[in-house]
């Protein structure tokens, strides 16, 4: 979500206001290989926590999300391993070329900031097909940041599992579960090293999930909601790990916290 700044309806500096303390996860290390697949079969994950459910960007301020997300996460020497589980009625995505803006129908983001100094952070968006797009911005737009959009994970593993079927307009579905897991040494650039984390580090890392409100057309294609009176796309949902406190995804000093561990999950 928010990933071009000329598409964004976002709030000015000046609107900005802390939330709530940033949340934070504890992410244990497994030895066991972790097969991508979207299934979450693996004794590692079935140990590790679930986040709490995903809340409003704004937090308290808009009602709770309508459907349930949460995430999980592992690490190893190699990757930072997240699973997400998220709770859809109706799971829909057209967008299957590779850096197509993602968000501009539902999907599941990833932010990360590896030092936690707000500027050469990484994103990452996954469409209920697998689709994906990623940049680096290496400061925040308000700052001058612009995004790379030519900048891509290298090496990047990612899976979708559906309870359900996707892009079927007369039924309901379940959910999607979807499995990344992003290469360390590839979270980063000519001018910014990969930094490894160790037992004790901390890194800045938020989800969003944005969803849209849908109608069907004569076709029984989704897509987004209209304003029969304005015409306008409605707004979208923004639904979140660590709330922002605003509808800009792109304050990395709002990010909930990543604490690595090299304890096994379920210690």
């Amino acid at each position: 979500m928010l990933a071009i700044a000329s598409l964004l309806n976002i709030a000015t500096p000046s609107q900005a206001q802390p939330v709530t303390p940033p949340k934070a996860y504890t992410c244990y290390q497994t030895d066991k290989e972790i097969n991508i697949d979207g299934r979450l079969n693996e004794r590692a994950w079935k140990k590790a926590t679930w986040t709490l459910s995903f809340e409003d960007i704004e937090g308290d301020k808009k009602p709770l999300p309508l459907q349930k997300t949460r995430v999980k996460m592992l690490w190893d020497k190699e990757y930072l391993y997240i699973a997400a589980e998220i709770d859809e009625e109706h799971i829909w995505a057209y967008q299957d070329k590779k850096d197509q803006i993602v968000y501009l129908e539902n999907d599941f983001e990833v932010f990360i900031d590896p030092d936690g100094d707000t500027d050469n952070y990484y994103e990452l968006e996954i469409n209920a097909l697998n689709n994906t797009f990623d940049l680096f911005l290496p400061r925040p737009y308000r700052k001058g940041g612009k995004a790379q959009l030519k900048w891509d994970i290298k090496n990047l593993k990612s899976a979708v599992s559906i309870d359900g079927t996707i892009n079927n307009a007369t039924d309901k579905d379940k959910r999607w579960t979807l499995e990344i897991a992003i290469p360390f040494e590839s979270l980063s650039t000519e001018n910014v090293k990969p930094l490894m984390p160790q037992h004790g580090s901390d890194w800045r890392i938020n989800f969003s999930r944005v969803n849209w409100q849908h109608e069907v057309d004569q076709n029984g294609r989704y897509k987004r909601k209209r304003n029969p009176e304005t015409g306008k796309v409605v707004p979208e949902y923004n639904w979140v790990w660590s709330p922002q406190g605003i509808i800009n995804m792109h304050y990395p000093e709002y990010w909930g916290y990543l604490h690595f561990s090299t304890d096994k999950p379920g210690k």
